[in-house]
């Protein structure tokens, strides 16, 4: 359990839930409450954080130009526009939890979202994540960043 009682793997759900919102949110266009409902009606939410879905599945979409403007000048040779939608969550995801959540650790940030960009994204697409978010921590967190690398 963290400090606030809630369990990594129940944040982890809460994560994994919301990357999957934000892709039918992008290739859908449904509105973020009815695909919360969605969510809530068909699967099993019983092991999730459901208010740090609710947060991250409300709050991206509600701050989107503040969160790309997190790992947008990090794509290096690409720009926004071709981005995946499955790359474009999970970057989006990780750029809110930086720029927001300074409660979650930047390393826990980068490697939750890589670990879903290996199970939802294509092939290698986890190290194409992992450099632009850490390139975006080095640059959002940068005393944090600092001082892990001592």
């Amino acid at each position: 359990m963290s400090d606030n009682g809630i369990s990594p793997s129940a944040r982890r759900k809460a994560r994994h839930y919301a990357v999957q919102g934000l892709y039918e949110w992008k290739m859908s266009g449904n509105s973020i409450n009815i695909i919360e409902a969605t969510f809530r009606t068909d699967y099993d939410m019983k092991h999730v954080d459901v208010a740090y879905f609710h947060e991250l599945l409300h709050q991206i979409p509600a701050r989107l130009d503040q969160v790309e403007e997190v790992y947008l000048p990090h794509l290096q040779e690409r720009s926004g526009e071709e981005l995946d939608p499955v790359t474009e969550a999970l970057l989006r995801l990780g750029a809110y939890e930086l720029k927001f959540r300074i409660d979650v650790p930047y390393k826990v940030v980068i490697n939750e979202a890589v670990a879903l960009a290996k199970k939802f994204g294509a092939t290698d697409s986890h190290k194409f994540v992992n450099g632009v978010l850490d390139r975006a921590a080095a640059d959002v967190r940068g005393l944090e960043v600092k001082a892990q690398k001592g």
